[in-house]
């Protein structure tokens, strides 16, 4: 028997009893936050409009983080990234999903991206969890891997949505015959979802300055 158990985070085919809930809590997450599901865009347009929506929400919390002292924007809330981690993370995200599975560059990366801490490390790409970049530093990295999004999904078909991709390069990610699609609804989901962490910790981060 187990009680008074927390589970955050992405989740696939999570039986409880014999039920899978996880189309339970997503149906659940939408209804508490009607905008969530334009996040989960299948055609062209609504792509553009779901990339220009995350980049004026990202612009919100931005500006509240540079509210705060930057020695806070380092600081990790209950053993998570660090608001400056988190954006390193994003560069990363969009260096995988975009510039090498859509647009081809099999070696995309900057030293600072920063792949998720379970990840098993790959030759050639980055991973320095302890560096400390300022956040002017890393603002302007994310500037140019935000143009080049915006690029893509300003030249996006949606003929090209229903394509696939192959990389089979040395590196991450390493996939055949993978969707366009959900390579670009990777990005979305995790500029979406990074967001609220971030607000959340800024929230701790505000109460504790």
């Amino acid at each position: 028997m187990s009680s008074n158990t927390s589970i955050d985070g992405e989740f696939e085919n999570l039986v409880l009893n014999g039920v899978d809930v996880a189309p339970l809590v997503e149906a659940e997450l939408d209804r508490r936050d009607p905008d969530r599901p334009r996040f989960r865009p299948v055609t062209a347009e609504g792509f553009r409009e779901a990339w220009a929506a995350l980049e004026r929400l990202w612009a919100d919390t931005v500006a509240r983080a540079q509210t705060l002292p930057e020695a806070d924007l380092h600081r990790s809330v209950d053993g998570e990234w660090s608001f400056i981690q988190t954006l390193r993370h994003l560069g990363f995200a969009t260096s995988a999903w975009v510039s090498r599975m859509a647009l081809g560059n099999a070696s995309p990366w900057h030293p600072l991206d920063l792949p998720w801490d379970e990840a098993p490390g790959w030759d050639g790409i980055p991973w320095d969890r302890d560096a400390q970049p300022s956040l002017d530093e890393v603002l302007a990295l994310r500037s140019e891997r935000q143009a080049m999004v915006r690029e893509v999904m300003a030249a996006l078909t949606d003929d090209q949505l229903a394509s696939t991709v192959t990389r089979t390069e040395p590196g991450w990610p390493q996939i055949e015959d993978f969707s366009f699609k959900q390579c670009l609804r990777i990005v979305l989901n995790e500029e979406w979802e990074h967001r609220l962490y971030a607000e959340r910790d800024l929230t701790k981060l505000e109460k504790e300055s």
